[in-house]
């Protein structure tokens, strides 16, 4: 879900990726809403899987970066392209994961 939300695609004759926050970003207002609240899906799957509060707590922080900056008209949505909040979130969750007994 993360790939898919930050970096499924590729522009085209560059190295940039992007995924479908940014595009459903430029839609004004309500993209930026839905963009929010699948992230914040991602939040409530780390919770569920039994991530401590510091873990999710970073995650939230994550999530409103980019819903607040990614609110800005046009640089709000280069933000979302180059912040990628929800594989910051994955890389937090697996490394609490890495760090458990098994």
């Amino acid at each position: 879900m993360a790939k898919l939300l930050d970096v499924a695609f590729v522009l085209p004759g560059t190295n940039i990726r992007y995924g479908i926050d940014g595009l459903i970003g430029l839609i004004p207002v309500i993209g930026d809403l839905i963009a929010t609240a699948l992230s914040l899906w991602l939040v409530r799957e780390a919770r569920a899987l039994g991530a401590p509060w510091h873990v999710t707590a970073r995650m939230l922080v994550n999530v409103a970066i980019d819903g607040v900056v990614g609110a800005v008209p046009v640089a709000g949505d280069a933000f979302d392209v180059l912040f990628r909040a929800n594989m910051r979130n994955v890389r937090l969750l697996r490394r609490w994961i890495d760090e458990q007994p098994h």
